[in-house]
């Protein structure tokens, strides 16, 4: 019988990790179809898409007869579906921040996602500034809510949900990929670090991670753009 969730997205991490955690951690199976499947539904006029999108991940629930697009929305509907959401108005808006500020994070560090290539001078002051504001706003939304080295979530919610997962993805993954930013990401937001930490332990992520590992090496964004980010933490005292 065919998976339920089908996830279009290329072979790397990414936008896509954010949902990958979710569905693992759910333990709701996925597919993922192969990098020419994925191709060909973005080069497939608009009209014709079953739902218009400007680049994956995109994502099928069979069950509905559904088609999603724009990472944080996957990530709300995947939370409504397999119920990781808080379920107030609140904590579910909180949730959808905790999404757009994670997309933030990608964007800032490819540059909007490569229009501009990394300098030595222009990362030093991004990590210097930028990248260490971003986790404090993390860190200081989880410390507002309850989130120690050991326990808690960053919402203050009984058990983790979507946002949890989405930071986790987030972070966990920049530290496996690139792990020249560890020092930086420990320094400045610990306990997200800590909870992050948590959730990518659990066995199903774990697995994940592993097979990632093994298929696609340390790749995180792919391109240029991680070329151009990766040769200037050769060159950076962080």
């Amino acid at each position: 019988m065919p998976e339920r969730f089908t996830l279009y997205y290329w072979p790397i991490p990414f936008r896509a990790q954010f949902a990958r955690y979710i569905l693992a951690h759910a333990g709701q199976p996925w597919t993922e179809p192969d990098r020419d499947a994925v191709m060909a539904l973005y080069q497939t006029d608009i009209a014709e898409q079953p739902v218009p999108f400007m680049g994956p991940p995109v994502l099928q629930d069979a069950e509905h007869d559904a088609w999603i697009s724009q990472a944080p929305a996957i990530c709300s509907y995947l939370g409504e579906e397999l119920d990781l959401m808080p379920g107030d108005p609140v904590g579910d808006a909180m949730t959808r921040k905790v999404l757009g500020d994670c997309i933030d994070v990608l964007h800032a560090l490819t540059r909007n996602c490569g229009d501009q290539m990394w300098t030595q001078e222009s990362w030093n002051n991004f990590a210097a500034h930028r990248l260490p504001r971003w986790l404090q706003i993390f860190e200081d939304l989880g410390r507002r809510n309850g989130l120690g080295a050991e326990h808690g979530t960053l919402l203050g919610t009984p058990s983790p949900g979507v946002a949890d997962l989405a930071c986790s993805a987030l972070w966990v993954t920049i530290v496996d990929t690139l792990p020249a930013l560890e020092g930086t990401i420990s320094d400045h937001a610990p306990n997200v670090l800590a909870l992050s930490r948590r959730l990518a332990a659990a066995p199903a992520i774990t697995r994940l991670r592993a097979e990632q590992a093994e298929r696609w090496g340390d790749v995180w964004c792919e391109g240029q753009i991680e070329a151009s980010l990766r040769s200037v933490l050769a060159d950076w005292a962080g």
